[in-house]
Parts: structure tokens; sequence; C-alpha cells
């Protein structure tokens, strides 16, 4: 519990409008949760608008409203405090009444299309096995130090973030590793938090449902950059044609990293091979369980924002050839008769291209691939035939199935999925909705030495119908059918 004066004493750009003595005990935007002495932020949302709920926050007994506007009718024990944008104070709010725990940490944000969940899983793990009392915040799991917290959004809303904080800094941790998604940066979800440093990955056409536009994308991720303070760094893939825009007007210290051009840290693969790779790195040798040029770089980012957080070469270059991959990424499940199943979260055109180059470039000429893939429904509808397309380009056959259907027809997607393919190449092509037969028939239609490909839902635990969230493993299903190990 805080006294309202103490949460607003460093802040700026707000009206205070009633007491600022009276104690807060919690801040919430979902008016069903707020109790006795909460700060109800009523945020516009593009669902409905959080000033229709202040009346209900205040019947349940809100001590102050953050809001964009005078409410008509707030009693006046009720403090209300106005600004041009609650989302953006709701930040800053929940920052200060936890005590501004990202000042206390050694706070790294990783943000880009692909590779978020890889990088902070893997830097969680390599500040771990080093001894460092550290925290996350990922897609597949939060955690403090070895304790795991389930994860909900990529990046969660403000006051989760900054309580998942404050606990972390009460648990002695030193580090933290976060993804940051454009939703997030666009809807102020990290404001008020302290970066100590920014990584950038890549950056393709995704989640132009949200953001319309590409350009809007792009200056979503930049604006993490933008906002990065003098005593931080920035590290960006200077490999992706975006990756120095993000560097154009930070404050922070700038760092690349490169397979291909003159970077401050660079990789070069040596060998190649489906159980991991042969990398050069940093002058060394490194083998590393993790194929694939896509993980090239993401090993290369953890290499550079690791010795930038100040570890020593030899401990980075240690961990990183003992670090497995994170859940859901490039997974591998190894049958009988040598066939090998890969789950991954693959679910874009780019991340899907990405991952079947990496299968091509590392099987024989005797190997079949097979793959599944689905598209989320209630999504940008423009990458579906892409993703058709780039499946059928490096599969010998290919089974189109559900992924998150959620309140759309499965079938519709799959016909999406199929609009620029060829009559030829339909012949290579089966339809199947139910994603447990699509992955069972896979593996039925795979011979000795094959290789299964499961894209799009990686690490998730659960299938969206309708509006139901429905238990699935991808992974189970293929450990069960590869080597008929029952999963529970």
């Amino acid at each position: 519990m805080k006294k309202l004066n103490d949460i607003l004493k460093e802040l700026k750009g707000f009206e205070l409008k009633g007491d600022p003595a009276i104690t807060i005990s919690g801040i919430e935007f979902d008016s069903r949760k707020v109790k006795t002495g909460t700060l109800f932020a009523a945020i516009p949302g593009t669902q409905t608008d959080g000033h229709l709920y202040i009346n209900e926050a205040v019947s349940k007994g809100a001590a102050a409203i953050l809001a964009e506007r005078m409410p008509d009718q707030v009693p006046g024990e009720v403090a209300v405090i106005l600004s041009d944008s609650s989302s953006r104070m709701l930040g800053e709010i929940a920052s200060a009444y936890y005590d501004h725990p990202s000042r206390q940490l050694k706070l790294c944000g990783v943000t880009g299309t692909n590779g978020k969940t890889t990088i902070v899983s893997l830097l969680h793990k390599l500040f771990r096995e080093l001894g460092y009392p550290a925290g996350l915040l990922s897609t597949i799991e939060n955690r403090i130090n070895d304790n795991i917290l389930e994860a909900t959004h990529t990046t969660p809303d403000a006051p989760s973030i900054n309580k998942m904080l404050r606990k972390m800094v009460d648990e002695g941790c030193s580090h933290a590793f976060m993804e940051v998604s454009s939703h997030a940066i666009e809807q102020n979800r990290i404001s008020g938090i302290r970066f100590k440093s920014g990584v950038f990955t890549n950056i393709t056409h995704e989640h132009l449902d949200y953001h319309n536009t590409f350009k809007d994308y792009i200056t979503a991720k930049k604006k993490f950059f933008d906002a990065l303070p003098k005593d931080a760094f920035a590290l960006t893939n200077m490999d992706d044609r975006n990756g120095l825009v993000m560097l154009q007007n930070t404050r922070a210290t700038k760092k690349t990293y490169s397979l291909k051009r003159g970077s401050d840290y660079k990789a070069r693969i040596l060998e190649n091979r489906i159980d991991g790779m042969l990398l050069k790195l940093g002058g060394h040798e490194v083998w590393c369980k993790l194929p694939g040029v896509f993980n090239a770089y993401n090993l290369l980012a953890i290499y550079g924002t690791a010795l930038l957080l100040g570890i020593g070469e030899q401990d980075v270059l240690t961990q990183i050839s003992n670090l497995n991959g994170a859940k859901g990424r490039f997974e591998i499940v190894r049958g009988h008769n040598n066939i090998s199943g890969i789950v991954d979260y693959a679910h874009t055109p780019d991340a899907l291209n990405n991952v079947l180059q990496t299968i091509s470039g590392l099987r024989k000429a005797n190997q079949q691939l097979i793959t599944v893939v689905g598209a989320g429904g209630d999504r940008d509808k423009k990458k579906r035939p892409l993703m058709g397309s780039i499946a059928l380009q490096y599969s010998n056959r290919v089974i189109l199935t559900s992924d998150n259907p959620r309140t759309e027809s499965p079938a519709e997607i799959i016909e999406d999925m199929k609009r620029d393919l060829k009559p030829e190449e339909l012949k290579r092509i089966l339809e199947i909705e139910n994603r447990k037969e699509a992955i069972k028939t896979a593996c039925m239609l795979s011979r000795e030495g094959d290789i299964i490909l499961v894209a799009g839902k990686g690490h998730e635990k659960y299938q969206v119908i309708g509006k139901e969230k429905l238990p699935f493993d991808d992974k189970a299903i293929l450990i069960e059918v590869l080597t008929g190990e029952k999963q529970s």
C-alpha cells in the first residue's frame, strides 16, 4: 500500500484532482478486479473504452481513477488523475507503485519478429548456469531464478510486468531478460520501465492485422530503441535491412552483429548438421547444439549481449556450447526407423521459410520431408497463401490443417493457404482439418530416415477453437505416434 502523492511525486504530464494523501492498495485496468483502495486506470482500447467502466470501479471501492477526460460523476473522496495518455501514465504509475524495480536490475529487452523467445530463454539459462540470479519474461514462461510462472502474453500488462520485476528484485535477481513485442510498445505496456539493453533480431511482414502497414510495424519497434537511456546499449542485426534503422535516434551505445557484414560481433558457420553446428565465433570455433542459420543469428545476439553485460568471453563460449534450444523451437523428437519429428513455433512466412530452409540444407537426398502446417484464424490473412507456397517449395508432402482457427472456419483458412498453388502442386497436398489426425497421417506417410515438421504452435499446450482454449500439444502427439510412448 502506498500514498498517492508518493506514487506521483516523480511523475510528470498529469493533473490531479482530489486528495493526494489517499492510500492506494493496488492498480487495475479491469473494472471487474477492482477492490477497495484500488487505483483504476480507464484505458481506451480496440474492443472497448475503460472510461465506460469508471462508475463500476467507483462502486467497487476504487480510491482513484486514471483517465483521459474528467468523468461526469465521481464522489469527492475519489481522486482523479488526468493525462493525455492513460496507457502511458499507467506504466509510469505501476513502476512507481512497485518502487521502480527495473532500475534495480540489468534488464535486457529483445524485440523483432523472430528469435525473441530463443534469445531471452537462452540468455536466462546462460546467466543461471554462471551462477547469476536472473529473471525471465517470455512467450513460453516467466521465471524468477528457476521458479516457473505461467506466461499469458509475449509482453504482459504494465502492472503485471512491474509486479514480476519487483518479485525478481526481492528474490535477489541481478539480471532479467524480457521479450518486447510491438503490441506492448504501441500499447505503452513498457512505459516507465528502464532497460539496460535492447536487442533487435529482424523484422518481417507480421502482425499487420494490428499495425495496418509495415511502416507502422517498423515504427513501433523503433520506439523501443528511441526510448533507451544513455547508459544502455542497443545491439542490432546488421544483416536485416532495417537493423540500422533501429539505431538512428537512440541515445544508447550502438553495437552490431552479423554473419555477412562487418560488425562488432561476427560469426561464420563452418558446419551445419541436424544435431547442431560448428561456429566460428569471436575468432574461436564452437560446437553448438542448435542447427541452422537462424540459430546462428540467435547465438550471435546472445554472445554479444552477454559480453556487453560484462561476462568474460571464455565463460560465454563455454555456455553457448552447452545450450539447448527453447521449448517449441526446432525441438527434435527421435522416432522408430530413424524418423525425426521437429516441432517449431514458425507461424510467419519468414519463420517457416527459415526452418524449412534449414531442414532442406541438412537432409539427405533419400530423406523425405513432410510438413504439417496451418494458419491462425482472426489474424493477418495476407500471409496464408505465402505459408502454403513456402511449405510446398521445400517439402515432398504438405498437410494443411488447423492451427488456432479461433472463430474462423478451418476449411476456409486452408482454402486461403492453397490460393496461389498450381493444379500440379495441389497433388502434393493433403487437407486434414483435425490437427491431431494431420500429425498422425504425416507419421504414417513417413519412411525410414524421413523428417516431419509440425509448424505453427511450438510450445503451446492448447488449441483455440471458437472461443474455447482446448488442451493440445504437438510434441506430445509426435512422441506418442513416433515412439509409442503415451504422454501424461
